[in-house]
């Protein structure tokens, strides 16, 4: 699972290094969908049903968002990672200004994700948290326009 505020480079980091091997499954591939989090649930259960491996790129800002694919994941008795993109605000509000307006995130948007947003802990359930900040090798570089 990544972690991270809007415009952190979450979406770049999973095509960087887990789209080859990972089913990679996200609300956003379901914009106008009715149930977006039923049906994300759903598609990651019958992955893993499958003997997938599976990244949910979704912002995944508190435990309470993430504690249902974690218990999906304990379910199927695969460890869950996560990968915590550790960027700066003003940097994902670069980011999210340079998208195209079609997938710019609203700033009330960027905020509310701010406001509810608690790093993930292996408290939570994690096997594991990995922490990618800007400038490290394996980070996202800036956007393509």
């Amino acid at each position: 699972m990544v972690v991270g505020l809007q415009g952190a480079g979450k979406s770049r980091w999973v095509a960087q290094h887990l789209a080859g091997t990972h089913a990679v499954v996200s609300k956003d591939h379901w914009p106008r969908a009715r149930r977006r989090e039923a049906r994300q649930q759903r598609v990651v259960a019958e992955q893993l049903a499958a003997g997938r491996s599976v990244v949910v790129d979704n912002t995944n800002a508190s435990p309470a968002e993430r504690a249902p694919l974690i218990a999906l994941a304990r379910s199927a008795g695969v460890p869950v990672r996560a990968v915590w993109l550790d960027t700066p605000l003003e940097l994902c509000r670069e980011r999210n200004d340079a998208r195209p307006e079609a997938t710019r995130v609203p700033p009330v948007g960027l905020h509310a994700a701010v406001a509810r947003f608690v790093p993930p802990t292996t408290d939570e359930g994690f096997a594991r948290v990995d922490v990618v900040r800007p400038g490290a090798p394996g980070a996202p570089g800036p956007a393509v326009r």
